[in-house]
């Protein structure tokens, strides 16, 4: 492992608390998101913005803390976080103590927007952190893969953002992770989006955290709402491949962010099992299977995972996994995430190793 090239397929920036109060458009700044002291007697800095449920900013930069240490921790803020929150070059630093040699980056607080009620403002959030990232990962754009964030609203909208962020050098895109029920995916209102993605070949990812609903956690039912999060995204593909965008798009690149893999293989039996036994009932016909579908449109990413990786791997598929570190997030194994690759890819096949940890990331975003 020593010389292996890793790549994590999932990181996270840490806007600076001040950045979208200094970057949105005028009219928007007495509306910016904020950071806070305190929040109804509790300690700690808080990410707030209008409706969204605020959030302690400690857990953005919680990597290297032992779950006993999580809860000291969060009472902690922005004098605690590492240096390349501000500093690029601070980031370079933690992946070579990690071993990582590049990184695809989403935003951290950014994620919370995605369930703004004001679309005007989600979407001048977004167009103010795309700059911020563009510029973050310009000097070093084969070590920082930027990723924005598009709010879909107004599709002619979403595709100039996509566009736009595309020629300042970002390499893919956030969505809604769940977007709104009465606006499902599988809706033709849609297909200009996804064709434009289709044909700029940019990723677009639903990462947990980025539901239209807002962030739902409640702290005295944190592992509930915590077990509640992938199932969005199960859903979001369900209905992508059942209602066609695939069938539609076939070289649309969707991306599952942090919502593990061991689900997979589970997934991929039970939606072709309804569509062998009930497609009938609502008139479907696909071309291919459900699972076809899965295997050729849609890469996942994890961090954790051990002992499921190779069943996942070998019912899936070793060319839609990628690992992440989650950086600098409570779940990264940062800074030992050699340690833990080494652990868990002991048993698979070293082509497939390459893939799963650097090379599916590298092709997907460019990076040489």
């Amino acid at each position: 492992m020593a010389d292996r090239r890793i790549i994590s397929a999932d990181s996270h920036f840490v806007e600076p608390p001040t950045m979208w109060a200094e970057r949105v458009d005028v009219g928007f700044r007495d509306r910016a998101p904020y950071v806070a002291q305190g929040y109804k007697g509790r300690p700690g800095e808080w990410f707030m913005c209008e409706n969204i449920q605020p959030v302690q900013v400690g857990g953005f930069f919680g990597s290297g803390k032992s779950s006993e240490e999580l809860p000291e921790h969060l009472k902690r803020g922005f004098e605690v976080a590492p240096k390349s929150v501000w500093d690029p070059a601070e980031r370079l630093k933690e992946q070579e103590r990690d071993g990582v040699s590049s990184e695809a980056l989403y935003t951290s607080m950014g994620m919370l927007l995605f369930g703004l009620d004001d679309a005007a403002l989600r979407a001048e959030c977004f167009r103010a952190f795309n700059d911020w990232a563009a510029e973050y990962c310009s000097a070093y754009p084969q070590r920082l893969a930027g990723l924005g964030a598009i709010t879909l609203e107004d599709i002619p909208a979403g595709v100039a953002e996509l566009q736009r962020i595309a020629k300042k050098g970002l390499r893919g895109a956030l969505i809604w992770g769940s977007p709104p029920e009465d606006h499902l995916y599988s809706s033709a209102e849609y297909d200009p989006f996804w064709a434009a993605a289709q044909d700029m070949n940019m990723p677009l990812s639903l990462h947990i955290l980025t539901g239209r609903a807002g962030n739902r956690f409640s702290r005295r039912k944190v592992l509930f709402g915590y077990m509640r999060l992938p199932q969005e995204i199960q859903l979001t593909i369900a209905d992508m491949i059942t209602g066609g965008v695939f069938e539609r798009f076939p070289r649309l690149k969707i991306v599952s962010a942090e919502n593990d893999v061991s689900w997979i293989p589970h997934f991929m039996y039970r939606i072709d099992h309804a569509y062998d036994r009930l497609r009938h009932i609502e008139g479907l016909t696909l071309p291919l299977l459900p699972s076809e579908y899965m295997r050729r449109n849609v890469w996942a990413t994890f961090q954790f995972e051990t002992s499921t990786v190779d069943f996942t791997r070998q019912s899936y598929s070793a060319d839609r996994m990628m690992w992440s570190s989650d950086y600098p997030h409570t779940d990264s194994p940062w800074p030992r995430s050699r340690e833990f690759i080494s652990e868990t890819f002991k048993n698979i096949p070293a082509g497939d190793t390459a893939k799963i940890t650097s090379g599916n990331a590298a092709a997907l975003y460019g990076l040489a």
